[in-house]
């Protein structure tokens, strides 16, 4: 059976466009542009600064531009890091389980410690996780398998006992590369426009009680 479940943090554990959306909303007004409707954004939160700059202005770190536009996106962003951020929908009730069942959950992220930790004590979680894996944690970030070993180091359970689940394909690719179980999360950004199957996980849930039926056929 699954002996611990591994969760990406934004589009996954948590949605945090709200506030990632409304970061980059007041770069926008900052840099005399208009406003972008939240249903345009949420596909490129999974992505990060880069991810969220491309959409809202349309350019890439190799622009001149950018790393002065970055830093700004992240020094609004860090004022308003958990304001309208809130786990989804029937997530609280599966870490409850979870927890209930003996099983260990955690965090692996991209996101760096300077938002993630406080974006997790902010939720309440940061001392339920049995660990917790940044950008800039591990030597390699996703989709580099990495994180996930570390993560499973951490936590003292062997990858290939472990479930990975995360809303986007350099998930998918991280927890497959180090053996783990890999579930996509179909209620996050899911960017991109490959179709899901093509990403090669293992399941596709719709929401984390699917997460807890795998857990359950499995024990």
């Amino acid at each position: 059976m699954p002996e611990a479940v591994l969760f990406d943090l934004d589009g996954t554990l948590a949605d945090t466009a709200p506030d990632l959306g409304g970061a980059l909303n007041q770069l926008l007004l900052e840099q005399g542009r208009s406003q972008l409707p939240m249903a345009k954004l949420r596909p490129h939160v999974s992505s990060g600064a880069r991810g969220m700059i491309g959409a809202g202005l349309g350019i890439t770190p190799a622009d001149p531009a950018y790393p002065d536009l970055q830093q700004r996106f992240l020094a609004i962003y860090q004022d308003t890091l958990c304001v309208g951020t809130r786990l989804f929908e029937g997530m609280a009730e599966h870490l409850d389980e979870l927890e209930a069942r003996g099983i260990p959950w955690g965090v692996v992220t991209n996101k760096s410690q300077r938002f993630a930790i406080p974006l997790m004590e902010g939720l309440g979680l940061r001392q339920r996780s049995a660990c917790m894996v940044c950008g800039d944690s591990a030597q390699r970030s996703k989709p580099h398998g990495h994180p996930m070993q570390l993560a499973s180091a951490v936590i003292g359970i062997a990858a290939t006992d472990c479930i990975y689940v995360g809303d986007d394909e350099r998930d998918v690719i991280s927890g497959r590369t180090a053996g783990m179980t890999t579930v996509i999360a179909a209620w996050g950004y899911l960017g991109g426009d490959k179709p899901l199957a093509s990403w090669g996980a293992d399941i596709v849930a719709a929401s984390p009680k699917d997460i807890l039926c795998l857990v359950a056929a499995n024990s």
